[in-house]
């Protein structure tokens, strides 16, 4: 066996990067998401004359 010390600075290893990683990626998809949320119209009509607004359907009145 090799009696060798490994003397790379921490960015130079890979398992920080491993570590890092998924938070990483979670922060970027919550990002995603927020921006989703908050520029999509989600109210808009399905056919002319009716509306969706969450789970609720109903008739837009004329």
């Amino acid at each position: 066996m090799s009696n060798e010390v490994n003397n790379k600075p921490w960015w130079k290893q890979l398992w920080p990067w491993l570590i890092i990683s998924g938070p990483a990626i979670g922060a970027i998809g919550a990002a995603i998401t927020i921006y989703l949320a908050f520029t999509k119209d989600v109210d808009q009509p399905i056919r002319d004359g009716v509306s969706k607004q969450g789970l609720k359907v109903e008739q837009v009145a004329k």
